[in-house]
């Protein structure tokens, strides 16, 4: 879609969105370039159902509600209307469906009048009306494509935010073998050795280096002010210690006052929000509040309304894991009362908050450390608004594993965390570690490798 600024009547598209996309980016309308916009009346009314709630999709939805109300301040929304913007296409909402009957008719061929083949149909009207120009639905829902390929429609996923390779995600380290011992030598009398030291021009900022000799790993890092490669050694973060070189870069990235923001990919197992955790309360006296969070994503999608209890009650189940961490951590500190006194006191003062991210909404985030667990359930702009938020001295920690993602819609190439690292990697102010070692049992890694 770029590259053709001026394109003949012939060549320019006609793009239907779907309900998922305008969830996913209510800014979406705005990306499509020179060619139209079409959006089935259907659409406002499945958004007119997402408009009440703190949850990111019902922002998403009263945005894009608001931005078709004030384009359409003047004019009637059943025809076409410009885009603001140079080269912009033009938009409308599409209310019928003329002549579409028998095998051509969505509704007719799966014996369903649901919002979906109502939103096919108006696909399929406006290909018909519009043979001039090709009709294409985009949509995040993967059935949906497949079902508007059926009718012979052409469909595509909403690209804008997705990475094109998660094979190729940045890892955050490299790995060295049969580092000159020379080198090695240098960098534990000077502390650091240059990039080139290593047959490298240069190294990324805060990327991360393991360097073995004789099966013996020596770790490293890239000093974004010196751009020099410095060691890191092994430290015990408010008793946990690090395992395997990851959990050591992990600390090291966690604990640097420079690096602001921290993204740690990596399965169930490998200690992300026990390290996260740990290391917060080791700067404890460093940040006025640590908040430790995830985005609620109800089992089989269904609201947590539906569950039983008070709002406390309906939470829970969702918030142990960090009570279950929280208590690890206190039995490290079993002999040493003070330390675990200390954690119970931070709960009970609010220094330390567990609450899902739904509920933060609104918060000031300046000087705290604030981790978001399951990161992966966000989409890239809710991932933008929450680090856009940070205020002074605030340090925030994004992790997950962009492998089992819960949300509907978002895949490896697109959700939230994946798009942060690719897009943020080489930043100064930003560090990233993927770990790959299950560290909570033998039995956990089997489950990982195999199953």
């Amino acid at each position: 879609m770029k590259g053709k600024p001026f394109l003949p009547q012939k060549d320019k598209k006609i793009f239907v969105l779907d309900t998922s996309v305008i969830l996913y980016d209510h800014n979406a309308i705005k990306n499509f370039e020179e060619h139209d916009i079409v959006i089935p009346i259907q659409v406002l009314e499945e958004l007119d159902h997402f408009k009440k709630g703190n949850d990111t999709r019902n922002f998403e939805a009263r945005e894009f509600i608001r931005f078709i109300d004030d384009i359409s301040r003047n004019n009637l929304i059943n025809d076409w209307i410009p885009l603001n913007g140079s080269g912009k296409g033009k938009f409308k909402v599409s209310i019928n469906e003329n002549g579409i009957e028998g095998n051509e008719n969505a509704i007719h061929v799966f014996e369903d009048e649901k919002n979906d083949h109502k939103i096919l149909n108006a696909a399929l009207s406006l290909k018909k009306h519009h043979p001039d120009k090709k009709v294409i639905l985009v949509t995040k829902d993967t059935c949906l494509r497949l079902k508007a390929k059926a009718m012979n429609i052409w469909a595509e996923d909403y690209e804008t935010g997705k990475i094109q390779d998660v094979q190729k995600l940045y890892t955050g380290k490299t790995v060295m073998d049969d580092v000159s011992p020379q080198v090695i030598s240098e960098l534990f009398e000077k502390g650091s050795i240059s990039p080139m030291q290593l047959g490298l021009e240069k190294a990324e900022d805060n990327h991360y280096f393991i360097l073995n000799i004789s099966d013996h790993p020596v770790l490293g890092y890239c000093n974004p002010k010196t751009k020099m490669i410095e060691r890191i050694d092994r430290q015990t973060v408010y008793g946990v210690m690090p395992r395997n070189p990851e959990q050591v870069f992990a600390v090291h990235a966690l604990l640097n006052p420079d690096i602001r923001l921290v993204t740690m990919q990596g399965v169930a197992g490998t200690g992300k929000t026990l390290i996260a955790i740990a290391s917060a309360l080791e700067q404890r006296r460093r940040y006025r509040q640590i908040y430790i969070t995830c985005p609620i994503v109800p089992l089989s999608n269904r609201d947590i309304g539906y569950l039983p209890g008070d709002i406390k009650s309906k939470l829970d189940p969702y918030m142990q894991p960090y009570w279950d961490n929280l208590n690890f951590i206190k039995d490290l500190h079993s002999n040493d009362e003070k330390s675990s006194k200390r954690i119970d006191d931070m709960l009970e003062h609010e220094k330390i908050a567990i609450t899902p991210l739904a509920y933060i909404r609104g918060r000031s985030l300046s000087k705290v450390f604030f981790i978001v667990d399951e990161a992966q359930n966000l989409t890239p702009h809710e991932v933008k608004t929450i680090i856009s938020r940070a205020g002074d001295d605030t340090k925030i920690v994004f992790m997950g594993d962009i492998h089992q993602i819960d949300t509907p819609y978002l895949d490896a190439q697109s959700n939230g965390l994946s798009y942060l690292i690719d897009r943020i990697q080489s930043n100064p102010l930003f560090a990233h570690v993927t770990l790959e070692k299950g560290e909570r049992s033998e039995l956990a890694n089997l489950a990982n490798a195999y199953l």
